[in-house]
């Protein structure tokens, strides 16, 4: 009888277990969906909890709260979060796979500390994707997909300034996006996403140290006013002037970082 009832007991605790614990990640993932999630433009139907934890990750990072170096604790911020470690270790590998994070064997993650070389490669190459999909753009885009450009940067006109400045370099990605997406070239499209990924915080810290928001609103401008007439020469120009300072602001973000470590303590 004592053996039945225990049988019983557990078989109740296992079923109540497997629903909170359901009803849990349920509620975790419903606070991160209700949160302003503009990243990548996925659609909010396909974002997964992973997704969304990973987007907080990614801005902590690019914040500062987790510096080049720092260790990325899995349980901490699981709790901190409010989430199980399941979607935080899965959040983490989107984050490796994204170069903004480094795993290691048996030991905890690492915000990747990547160098100027290896930075300055991935320069060369987004370049060169962003050139071409502007190149395409000007051939295939549908009057509709450079409708969906003039409203991104619209949207990141109207509220860079009233958001956080991560929030706001998220609007200025979504410019650069949307022209890519109206090369209608799926490959083109996946590979500028993918290097755009491991770009984040490079670009990131470009944005941080432009001189004025005004003057990449004003080549935004120039890029879109010259995509509208079809204008395939004039738009590689005004990209390429608007990209050259990325390498610009990178270079500073290095020296400035070498000239800091070898200052007098």
């Amino acid at each position: 009888m004592v053996y039945h009832l225990d049988v019983t007991l557990a078989k109740a605790m296992s079923t109540f277990n497997k629903f909170w614990y359901t009803k849990s990640e349920n509620s975790h993932r419903a606070r991160f969906l209700s949160k302003s999630n503009d990243n990548l433009s996925l659609p909010q139907a396909e974002v997964t909890l992973p997704e969304q934890i990973a987007t907080e990750l990614r801005r902590d990072i690019l914040n500062g709260k987790f510096a080049p170096g720092a260790t990325l604790k899995e349980r901490d911020n699981a709790l901190e979060m409010g989430v199980s470690r399941t979607p935080m270790r899965e959040a983490i590998r989107i984050l490796a796979n994204e170069g903004l994070v480094q795993l290691r064997p048996a030991r905890s993650p690492i915000v990747a500390q990547p160098t100027f070389k290896q930075i300055s490669d991935n320069i060369v190459v987004l370049t060169t994707l962003e050139l071409l999909s502007a190149d395409l753009a000007c051939q295939t885009a549908t009057d509709e997909q450079i409708q969906e450009i003039e409203d991104a940067q619209n949207k990141f006109a109207a509220e860079a300034d009233l958001v956080e400045r991560v929030e706001a370099f998220e609007l200025d990605m979504q410019v650069h996006l949307a022209i890519t997406r109206a090369s209608n070239n799926d490959v083109l499209i996946d590979a500028h996403r993918s290097m755009l990924e491991r770009m984040w915080r490079a670009r990131f810290l470009s944005a941080r140290r432009a001189d004025s928001r005004a003057n990449v609103m004003k080549q935004h401008g120039h890029i879109i006013d010259e995509l509208k007439r079809r204008d395939a020469d004039a738009v590689r120009k005004s990209l390429s002037a608007h990209l050259e300072l990325l390498a610009i602001n990178v270079r500073g973000y290095f020296e400035a970082e070498k000239t800091d470590q070898n200052a007098p303590s």
